[in-house]
């Protein structure tokens, strides 16, 4: 059986974290960010083609909410879903011990890098039209994280 998407994220924080270490050293603390940033968005993209490819129609918000199951296994997010329509999917992020397992290992201060900055790349690998827009995350000490999720129209303006 797989690994969750938590227990992935979690290896690859411990991985992650040394490699920020060492690049850091090297290269200075906004080079590294950059590098990492850089890496982890491509991942991200190629995530979302990579389960682009298995759905079996054209990727939407609609396949999309079915698979938010994967993110949740293991209690991992505990989400308010306000809005699930074919042109909106709007949800709150009350738990995320995505963050809680980075801040554990003493990944926190990238735990930006590793989870927020994959839920945006994952839109552009996953479904061209897809939008997200988030103004706050618990990783940055919010209160909960704010995901809206849109479909542009199909001739790329706002539907």
């Amino acid at each position: 059986m797989p690994a969750s998407i938590l227990e992935r994220r979690r290896i690859e924080a411990e991985f992650a974290l040394n490699l920020m270490r060492v690049m850091t050293a090297r290269f200075g603390e906004q080079a590294a960010r950059e590098v990492l940033s850089a890496a982890v968005k491509e991942a991200a993209r190629a995530f979302g083609r990579q389960l682009a490819a298995s759905e079996e129609r054209e990727p939407d918000l609609e396949t999309f909410a079915a698979r938010l199951e994967m993110w949740k296994a293991e209690d991992a997010l505990q989400i308010e879903v306000l809005e699930a329509t074919s042109e909106k999917l709007s949800f709150n992020v009350h738990r995320c011990r995505y963050s809680e397992i980075y801040k554990e290992i003493g990944a926190g201060e990238i735990g930006d890098i590793l989870s927020c900055e994959r839920d945006g790349e994952f839109c552009v690998g996953y479904a061209k039209r897809m939008k997200l827009t988030r103004t706050q995350t618990k990783m940055k000490g919010a209160a909960y994280c704010d995901f809206r999720y849109t479909m542009d129209a199909e001739d790329g303006g706002p539907q």
